[in-house]
């Protein structure tokens, strides 16, 4: 016999109840997007491969853009994709310039202000650089030194990263639409450090990259989409959302797709 999953089976029953209490919804983002018929959802459009912008059409194509596309569709409305950056991408939830975001780390600093889904999949932290320097940078510990610049994105949870991993290095820290591996392909930056899902895709498009070959990846981390805080209602659906497409293979099918490493 097949167990189902309490955890899932739990995110139901509560979804399910919590939204069936008369009026409940009245005053939430769930009603809202409803009636108006359009998810509004924050992405920045520079992470491979979860959500890349493509300036010619002004259009968005990735992971993320595939599960908002699907989340729209179950809502029966249509989907609308906000730029944002990744400084700005808890303030666009808090001040209702969209109802939700894509994929994001799950930090502490950021749920000071926002709330989460339930989490659909995990990142690691992994370095980079450029494959002439593969003599040179073989550990983390390689990368820690004086002499050593190390490249992050300004308002990604890897900003912070760098100065924790590296208290030792110099830190480069770019401003979107910058990006720090490009500091680092420019020879401004001796490394970076990404998700291991976006070194992936890194290295298979710049072939001068490689991946620091690393004892153990750093700072695994679960991804969940942000959504505002106080609206329980709206949270619920989305966790509710999650449970069953997980149970039905929709996030397996998609990681497939899009080649997720984890």
């Amino acid at each position: 016999m097949r167990l189902v999953k309490p955890l899932s089976t739990a995110l139901l029953t509560f979804g399910l109840l919590f939204t069936a209490i008369p009026g409940a919804n009245s005053a939430s983002l769930l009603n809202e997007i409803l009636n108006g018929g359009v998810l509004k959802v924050g992405t920045t459009g520079d992470w491979n491969p979860m959500t890349m912008k493509n300036p010619a059409t002004n259009s968005y194509t990735g992971y993320d853009i595939d599960v908002m596309t699907e989340l729209a569709k179950d809502l029966g409305v249509k989907v609308k994709f906000i730029p944002t950056d990744w400084k700005t991408l808890v303030s666009g939830v808090t001040s209702g310039k969209y109802h939700m975001t894509g994929s994001a780390s799950v930090s502490p600093a950021r749920a000071k202000a926002t709330g989460y889904s339930i989490s659909y999949f995990s990142l690691a932290t992994v370095p980079l650089t450029l494959k002439k320097n593969a003599s040179k940078f073989k550990d983390w510990s390689d990368l820690n030194k004086p002499n050593v610049t190390v490249a992050a994105t300004l308002g990604t949870t890897q900003e912070k990263q760098v100065k924790l991993f590296f208290p030792n290095a110099k830190h480069k820290i770019v401003e979107a639409p910058a990006r720090d591996f490009q500091e680092v392909l420019a020879g401004r930056a001796d490394a970076h450090i990404t998700s291991n899902v976006e070194a992936y895709k890194l290295v298979e498009k710049y072939q001068q990259m490689m991946v620091v070959p690393v004892k153990a990846p750093k700072a695994r981390t679960p991804i969940a989409m942000l959504l505002p805080q106080n609206d329980q209602v709206w949270i619920n659906y989305v966790n509710t959302w999650i449970a069953l497409k997980t149970e039905r293979g929709f996030f397996n099918k998609l990681g497939r797709k899009w080649k997720l490493q984890n």
